[in-house]
């Protein structure tokens, strides 16, 4: 069981306070076993285990309770009377109008519920209307860099091949990581995401008409396909249609666009919009999808598409919103930044690269920083350790020391 510190503490932090808590994240993140430890430390700090109540919602034998009024009369069976009871609702998006029971949980006193999910359609709609102001979103996912080094005790430089060629999913880092069976492994968490996504979408299907039904799996693995071959760079509908027709496969830019929407529903793609510098507004045209892990992209493509600086680029991206940043793609004139990273109305600037030795490098990644006349923070992250240092307030740091950095 591998422990994940950062999101037990934050559970810990809005523990009592009256939120529903929701994590969300792609399947085997560790969003079971982080309901597990925090089970664990409750019943560790003085709850005794008569007032928790925990549903998986993946097991067979709850299946009698995806009837959302079944498993409203067996909660309220359940409640401590005249204590705090605490119910977790894992992987809860299977039971259809789910929210019912939650918003009627939620105006009772003496209960703090957790719930998780696997796909993001589960936060739109119906739970979304009733639930406006009254839950914390917790996003989980795969092991960070430090995460994985400590699990797997390897240095920094042999860990960053290793996690760049297996990913972060949790239970990679603690099994035998041999090529076949890491292939095996992701193979089949793949292959349960998409299959299950459509499964709990037609689902969501049912209460939210807005959401088409997705039957088409070939085609949903091809445009992930496509999706991960282009990932870091700039994509829209069109360009994935015009793919699609070139290849021989006539669909139209309304299937594709729910196709795509479905894909990052299920935490598999995350999107990052364009963002005008100067002007400090989101841009409407080409944003960027990125890939939640890249074992997983390892195993979609083939392998002579293997490229070093998207990787690289990839694992920055998720890095920043684990730190709790809002991640952009700048826009500077002409000129593009790799990422504009905001928290609280504060930015920071990120160049990527896997290495700044060469003349024509340094100083591709150096323009656009330069160019930006305000004067927030700009970093260039780079694979070498050659060119750290401070050049004019723009620094220059190694990607392994900043992705290990507290």
């Amino acid at each position: 069981m591998v422990e994940r510190k950062e999101y037990l503490e934050r559970l810990i932090q809005w523990k009592d306070e009256q939120v529903i808590k929701v994590v969300t994240g792609i399947r085997r993140c560790g969003k079971s076993t982080l309901l597990l430890q925090y089970q664990t430390w409750l019943k560790a700090n003085g709850i005794p285990k008569e007032q928790i109540v925990s549903i998986n919602f993946e097991e067979l034998e709850y299946e009698e309770l995806h009837d959302y009024r079944k498993l409203y009369a067996y909660l309220k069976e359940h409640l401590c009377e005249g204590k705090k009871t605490y119910i977790f609702l894992d992987e809860i998006q299977k039971v259809p109008s789910f929210e019912k029971v939650v918003d009627s949980l939620y105006v009772k006193p003496d209960v703090d519920i957790y719930i998780t999910g696997s796909n993001a359609c589960m936060l739109s709609g119906d739970l979304a209307t009733l639930l406006t102001g009254r839950y914390v979103e917790i996003k989980m996912l795969p092991l960070s860099f430090r995460e994985f080094l400590e699990i797997t005790n390897m240095d920094a430089d042999r860990g960053l091949s290793e996690y760049m060629r297996s990913g972060g999913l949790p239970y990679i880092a603690v099994m035998e990581r041999t090529p076949e069976k890491v292939e095996i492994y992701l193979e089949g968490i793949y292959n349960t995401v998409i299959v299950k996504d459509i499964e709990d979408r037609q689902a969501r299907k049912e209460t939210n008409p807005d959401k088409r039904k997705i039957t088409d799996i070939l085609l949903l693995k091809n445009i992930a396909k496509y999706l991960a071959s282009v990932a870091g760079n700039p994509v829209s509908v069109r360009s994935i249609t015009d793919y699609l027709t070139s290849n021989g496969r006539k669909v139209s830019p309304n299937t594709v666009s729910d196709y795509v929407e479905s894909l990052t529903e299920a935490f598999i793609f995350y999107p990052a919009e364009r963002f005008d510098i100067v002007g400090k507004q989101l841009l409407k045209a080409n944003r960027k999808l990125y890939i939640v892990d890249l074992g997983l992209q390892n195993h979609i493509l083939p392998r002579s598409q293997y490229d070093l600086g998207f990787s690289l680029e990839n694992i920055v991206y998720f890095e920043l919103l684990r730190r709790g940043f809002r991640v952009m793609i700048g826009k500077a004139g002409n000129a593009e930044v790799d990422f504009v990273a905001e928290k609280q109305g504060i930015y920071t600037y990120f160049q990527v690269t896997a290495d700044m030795t060469a003349k024509e490098t340094f100083d591709r990644e150096f323009k656009p920083l330069s160019n930006i006349r305000d004067n927030y923070e700009k970093i260039i992250l780079t694979g070498d350790r050659l060119t750290v240092g401070n050049y004019n307030g723009i620094q220059v740091k190694n990607l392994s020391d900043w992705l290990l950095e507290k």
